[in-house]
């Protein structure tokens, strides 16, 4: 048995399924995994923007409903149709909180 090593950066998903950054150059088959967690990668803290990018694509992923602009629209008529509405959501987030 030969021994081929490569090696190539990845990132373990949420639901751990392995995302590689390229195409490995190995033959189909079995390989052996070892995994190296990347102490500098682990360090470096996620910007906002990149943190809410990651979260709208593992959203998109799973089938998240996100509003479009005429729903978006619809909710905020819906919103100020009655000025209670908004204390009265108000006082339950408040009570729940």
């Amino acid at each position: 048995m030969s021994l081929t090593e490569t090696v190539i950066e990845g990132t373990i998903n949420p639901d751990g399924t392995l995302e590689l950054d390229e195409k490995p150059n190995l033959a189909p088959g079995r390989v052996r995994v070892v995994l190296q967690w990347e102490t500098e990668a682990a360090s470096k803290p996620e910007g906002w923007w990149p943190l809410m990018q990651r979260i709208r694509a593992e959203r998109e992923a799973t089938g998240y409903h996100f509003m479009g602009a005429g729903e978006m629209a619809a909710h905020l008529l819906w919103l100020r149709d009655d000025e209670e509405r908004m204390d009265t959501l108000y006082r339950v987030r408040e009570s729940a909180g």
